[in-house]
């Protein structure tokens, strides 16, 4: 039977952060950061897998997103605020160690944390998204019309999303990160013209599911969930000598569009995360997307689950 999933407001570092809680922590602590357009509700089958196993799952809504508060306006979007965020909910709930599991964008903060606070980390598993030693750079490498490459653009994609209610613009990118093609616009197309009102949800997002990103959305806006990622790609860490202490495991759906991104068939297939991460298991879902913990949530459950237990 499901545990209730509580929801409480941290205060962290000058901000109330939202995070959604649930199980006991009888084998440790699991902190989970979700990734773009998605929210704690990303997490909900692994939280309650991992709560039923005998662990406390910890769910934020990242600053800027959901109901978390927003930073000051003036105030420049980086990862380090992320790697800092989590720390402080960690201090904030007075957990010692935990696992962090972090997908799409979520994944940059987690292999980060791992990385500057390896006393702190019992293990980091990440989804979609291999550990890159440099910023992340698709000029020259993809299309004009890559939606990074025009989300990175000030004002762009708040003039694209614009056009549409929240409630369509979380439908429409669902639609198209759920796919095996990556996501590119024509000359006078923007990226919400790639799928209409009436392209049909994965059958496995629920109108009900949609409700709940929506109404959190609604409350955030896109403003800061542009900057942070989209606005921010330049601006991620170099770090050429990184060497994680920990165990790492990461996790990619066979069908995911980012194994098409230059780099990143070569980075999860070809070994290169292992010459930084000595203790590594690379894992791939059959037919997986790139919302694989949705899309195929005993999968990733099992394979979680035993990440978790092989460290104990």
């Amino acid at each position: 039977m499901a545990q209730e999933i509580e929801h409480t407001q941290l205060p962290v570092r000058g901000l109330s952060l939202h995070v959604a809680q649930v199980g006991k922590d009888e084998l440790g602590t699991v902190v989970f950061l979700h990734g773009f357009p998605e929210i704690w509700y990303s997490w909900r089958h692994q939280m309650q897998a991992v709560a039923a196993a005998g662990y406390r799952a910890i769910a934020p809504d990242s600053r800027g997103y959901g109901l978390s508060d927003q930073p000051p306006e003036h105030e420049e979007a980086s990862w380090e605020d992320l790697v800092a965020d989590v720390l402080g909910i960690l201090d904030a709930l007075s957990i010692p160690k935990a696992f962090v599991v972090g997908k799409d964008f979520g994944a940059m903060p987690a292999y980060d944390f791992a990385l500057r606070h390896p006393g702190r980390t019992r293990g980091v598993a990440c989804l979609g998204i291999p550990f890159s030693p440099v910023p992340f750079d698709f000029a020259g490498t993809m299309p004009e019309g890559f939606y990074p490459l025009r989300w990175r653009q000030p004002g762009r994609a708040e003039a694209d999303f614009g056009r549409y209610d929240v409630r369509r613009v979380v439908r429409t990118i669902y639609v198209l990160f759920s796919g095996s093609e990556v996501p590119v616009a024509e000359q006078g197309q923007e990226t919400m013209d790639l799928a209409d009102g009436s392209a049909p949800l994965p059958e496995w997002f629920t109108e009900a599911d949609l409700d709940v990103y929506a109404e959190l959305y609604e409350n955030s806006g896109f403003g800061y969930p542009i900057r942070m990622p989209y606005g921010s790609l330049d601006k991620m860490a170099t770090q050429l000598d990184a060497r994680f202490e920990v165990p790492v495991l990461m996790v990619m759906g066979e069908n995911d569009y980012v194994m098409k991104l230059p780099g990143f068939e070569a980075a999860v297939r070809g070994g290169m995360m292992a010459g930084f991460a000595p203790d590594l298991k690379v894992a791939f879902v059959p037919e997986g997307s790139h919302f694989v913990q949705e899309q195929f949530p005993a999968q990733v459950n099992e394979l979680l689950l035993a990440f978790l237990k092989d460290h104990p």
